[in-house]
């Protein structure tokens, strides 16, 4: 491992990735054994520096890896201003370069250098070789050989690149899976637990017959209160588990009893929680039913609540549950203003509401979860709606394969 004070964590890592990639240095020996010169390297170029990433050094010309050359003391100055190879065969017959300060400092007499890029086009350094003595490098086999390889270089150096952002990725999404089975803990206990503390305190207030009128009130509210909140952190936890990995989790029964039960309990405690509607109801299960029923609950929970934050006030709200047709059916129709059609596009997508682009009165789930409950149990929901009523209706098959493979 290399390291520098005075170079960036970033710099040390490109150098660390080329000298980890193993067919660099067999690459190097070829550059040597077919131009005949006795040094070859990989070198990071930036705009002050010319830092030795791998070598081959034959001649003992004593640069290895994490050396550092001044940048305006080499020749790859220009090829970073000027992205094209140098290739000179015989310093002291070369017009260009014969007084060239470069050479006479390193003490070399033929030299070839071409620029290696990232896959973005940006530039990152230079393969090159270097050697006391004169070489035959103007030819067609030489450039070809050297843009071969430095191309090559290029393309494993963006495999290296690649690998070091998946482990990354794999590395961030550890961290993400442990923050959220975090967050999924906080949610199912240290909050359910304290508002299923404050709606038991609620009911001991309202039980108490020395309470003045204003605490009945105050504890029914508190009590109401709990509800709403309790039901929001069910739809943040079905999501929570839905989206970020665990999916919604069935735990299928056939017990009917159960059934009836949790829908009777979400009737009763919407009707409790809310006075400015009228809820009708016709519920008639005359068939088995195989389904999470604590599921079923929240689905018609939020569907409900749903129809009272919407609805016409002072109107009529209408549930229909029955197993006709092979299905399980549940129907909320809600007097009230038509859902435009704009809206209606993205009414089941997460915390998005029908009246605003975020829903104001809630964490905008509830239409979600009511989709991902029904999908978990191979059913479907729609939406009907008018100037006068706006019905949603959910309904699953009663003899359902995905019921099958999850029992």
């Amino acid at each position: 491992m290399i390291v520098t004070s005075d170079r960036s964590p970033e710099l040390d890592r490109d150098i660390n990735n080329i000298a980890g990639i193993k067919a660099i240095v067999p690459l190097l020996n070829v550059v040597c054994r077919t131009t005949g010169m006795g040094f070859a390297a990989v070198a990071r170029v930036t705009d002050s520096k010319w830092i030795t990433c791998l070598s081959q050094d034959e001649i003992g010309f004593g640069l290895t890896t994490g050396d550092e050359l001044d940048l305006q003391t080499t020749l790859c100055n220009e090829i970073m201003q000027y992205p094209d190879p140098i290739i000179i065969e015989h310093v002291d017959e070369d017009e260009e370069y014969h007084d060239h300060h470069t050479p006479a400092k390193y003490g070399f007499q033929s030299y070839i250098s071409y620029p290696i890029f990232r896959r973005d086009g940006h530039f990152f350094g230079t393969l090159c070789a270097i050697d006391p003595s004169p070489a035959k490098l103007k030819n067609r086999q030489t450039k070809e050989l050297f843009e071969l390889f430095a191309q090559l270089i290029s393309y494993h150096l963006a495999t290296v690149e690649d690998l070091e952002q998946l482990t990354t990725n794999l590395r961030n999404e550890r961290t993400s899976g442990e923050l959220r089975e975090t967050f999924i803990a906080i949610l199912a206990h240290d909050l359910r637990n304290p508002v299923g503390t404050t709606r038991m305190c609620a009911d001991m207030l309202l039980q108490m017959e020395s309470l003045s009128e204003r605490g009945m009130k105050v504890a029914e509210n508190i009590k109401s209160t709990s509800y709403r909140m309790q039901r929001l952190i069910d739809n943040l936890l079905s999501f929570a588990k839905g989206n970020l990995g665990d999916g919604i989790n069935l735990n299928l029964s056939a017990d009917m009893n159960l059934l009836r039960e949790n829908i009777s309990q979400v009737v009763n405690e919407i009707r409790t929680l809310d006075s400015n509607h009228t809820i009708t109801t016709a519920i008639e299960l005359d068939h088995l039913v195989i389904c999470d029923a604590t599921r079923i609950g929240q689905l018609l929970s939020n569907l409900l609540s749903n129809a009272v934050k919407h609805g016409e006030n002072g109107g009529t709200i209408d549930l229909e549950i029955n197993t006709k047709n092979g299905s399980l059916n549940f129907e909320v129709s809600n007097t009230g203003k038509e859902i435009e059609q704009h809206r209606l596009d993205q009414l089941f997508k997460p915390f998005i509401g029908q009246d605003s682009t975020y829903n104001r009165n809630g964490l905008g789930l509830g239409l979600y979860i009511c989709l991902e409950i029904a999908k978990a149990h191979g059913g479907k929901i729609k939406v009907d709606t008018n100037s006068e009523r706006t019905t949603f209706t959910f309904s699953m098959p009663l003899e359902n394969k995905v019921l099958e493979k999850l029992d």
